[in-house]
């Protein structure tokens, strides 16, 4: 049986501050975001989206500490937008950096906290 109240709740905030982190990071992106998202061709029109969305995940994993089934949810969404940002940085061929450390590192973070928070 699935449990959707985890029981750990410090990887859901850690993952939430890192969430957070970048999101703020975003509002007055630094070149290594500003070439990230320019190489993936990404609308600069746009880029104010993945600010509200990733602030809304990072709402959504600390409420589902207390509120069972949200962060799962949110956590689900989390592994979701860095699995599409994976695709599209395979498909614009960008394989800097900013795709290794950022891009696989926050779609690891968010599966290891997926796996922890669903296992323990």
């Amino acid at each position: 049986m699935l449990i959707l109240d985890p029981t750990l709740w410090w990887p859901l905030a850690l993952l939430a501050l890192a969430l957070s982190v970048d999101a703020a990071l975003s509002l007055r992106p630094p070149a290594f975001i500003r070439d990230c998202l320019d190489g993936v061709r990404f609308p600069r029109q746009w880029w104010w989206v993945l600010i509200v969305v990733k602030t809304l995940a990072a709402a959504g994993l600390l409420v589902g500490i207390w509120v069972p089934g949200v962060a799962v949810a949110a956590n689900v969404g989390v592994v979701a937008y860095f699995g599409c940002a994976v695709v599209a940085h395979l498909r614009a061929r960008f394989f800097g950096s900013a795709f290794w450390v950022n891009c696989l590192g926050m779609l690891a973070l968010s599966l290891a906290v997926l796996l922890v928070t669903l296992a323990v």
